[in-house]
């Protein structure tokens, strides 16, 4: 079985709502993906890192995530990550020639809300990561998965799509 490291940076996959003050919070503790790694026949290595919305990323977290990839062991990452600047920090990655493969993916809904889509996701970018020989950058989410140079977010229509 090949090595998979999962980064989570936050974003709408991990979070939860607050019942003291009402607003949806990044869970840092990822009780989403522990969820998901209790029920799957592996052991996931998974690091938080940044917890928080992927609108208020910046380039240096976007360093921040460059750097835990380039200095891992491991050759095959999937990151989470917020939907809204998912192909940005995706860009960012592949000018850093990291020689890995990567796969971003993430959820316009919480896993804790409505776990379907997250967990769709996740599997599909699992998958993805599991089988790709090249390295290189790949964005998986909403049932598209490919080069990040084509998958973007229709803002308009509220999901995903190829960029031909």
């Amino acid at each position: 079985m090949k090595k998979i490291l999962i980064i989570s940076t936050g974003g709408t996959f991990s979070k939860v709502y607050n019942l003291l003050n009402g607003e949806l919070e990044v869970d840092t503790t990822n009780q989403a993906l522990k969820s998901l790694a209790k029920h799957w026949m592996v052991n996931f290595t998974i690091v938080n890192i940044i917890g928080k919305d992927s609108l208020y990323m910046t380039d240096d977290d976007r360093f921040i995530i460059a750097q835990m990839v380039k200095e891992s062991e491991v050759e095959r990452i999937i990151i989470i990550h917020g939907t809204d600047t998912i192909d940005r920090t995706a860009q960012y990655l592949a000018e850093c020639h990291l020689n890995k493969k990567i796969i971003l993916t993430g959820s316009m809904v919480p896993f804790s809300i409505n776990p379907i889509e997250a967990t769709a996701n996740f599997s599909s970018a699992y998958g993805y990561i599991s089988i790709v020989d090249k390295n290189g950058v790949y964005i998986g989410i909403n049932g598209k998965i490919g080069s990040f140079k084509k998958i973007r977010k229709n803002r308009k229509k509220g999901f995903f799509e190829v960029k031909e």
